[in-house]
């Protein structure tokens, strides 16, 4: 492990940085912290907001200080990635690739080298962790992705994408959660709701958890959509070893 950088943000903050690059490893640093904080119920801290290779803490500075939490964490033991014994969480989330959703498969085609079904199921046989949320609520910032279907944004981006369109951007996947703007290469769609404000929980998923797409028909879309507004469908959750 690298040196951990602790840093004051504002009066009120403290940034724990791990590293300086997209990694998987660092990556896991951030969450292993993130879990062992609210695992000890530290006093005073507020919110903790995960990034790619950070970990934001929000603390109250009258029940608490910068220099009391960095040296909780300094002293509580090393601060290394979970060990095998933990559990991942993993929502099942279905996807209809192509159909009206994939308005970029064609141009993945050409780049990649590969016919729509291997990109199809080289991006669906894949547990994508959650790096970090952010850019929307309920946006997945997916790390994992097979290097074959990379490809980069586009050089215009859209003036508006629909409400699950799933895409790609460079080397991530994700989810849009509302109509946005955006420059990632459309593939497919799902008809789950990424967030929403009338939920007891609006948004879907949290940093850390993984996400593993289920092709499904645009018969099925529509079926599992009917059944989300009649309030009948529930994302399948697994817990497998980590």
């Amino acid at each position: 492990m690298g040196e951990v950088k602790f840093m004051p943000s504002g009066d009120r903050a403290m940034v724990v940085e791990f590293g300086n690059a997209i990694d998987t490893g660092i990556n896991d640093q951030v969450h292993t912290l993130a879990r062992r904080i609210e695992k000890e119920q530290i006093p005073g801290i507020v919110e903790l907001v995960p990034t790619f290779r950070s970990l934001m803490v929000y603390y109250d500075p009258l029940l608490t200080s910068y220099g009391k939490l960095k040296a909780a964490f300094e002293s509580s033991g090393e601060m290394e990635a979970g060990s095998a014994k933990e559990k991942k969480r993993i929502l099942k989330i279905p996807c209809c690739y192509g159909a009206r959703f994939g308005q970029d498969l064609a141009d993945m085609e050409a780049y990649t080298g590969l016919d729509r079904d291997e990109i199809i199921a080289i991006h669906s046989s894949v547990d994508y962790k959650i790096y970090m949320m952010g850019f929307l609520p309920g946006f997945v910032y997916l790390g994992g992705l097979d290097k074959r279907i990379e490809i980069p944004r586009l050089k215009t981006p859209r003036v508006k994408i629909q409400p699950g369109a799933v895409g790609i951007g460079g080397n991530q996947t994700g989810v849009y959660p509302l109509a946005s703007p955006g420059g990632w290469r459309l593939m497919g769609g799902t008809p789950v709701d990424f967030y929403d404000p009338d939920r007891e929980e609006p948004i879907l998923c949290k940093a850390g958890e993984f996400i593993r797409f289920i092709p499904i028909t645009i018969d099925d879309y529509y079926d599992i959509r009917r059944m989300i507004v009649n309030g009948t469908y529930q994302v399948e959750v697994l817990e497998e070893d980590a």
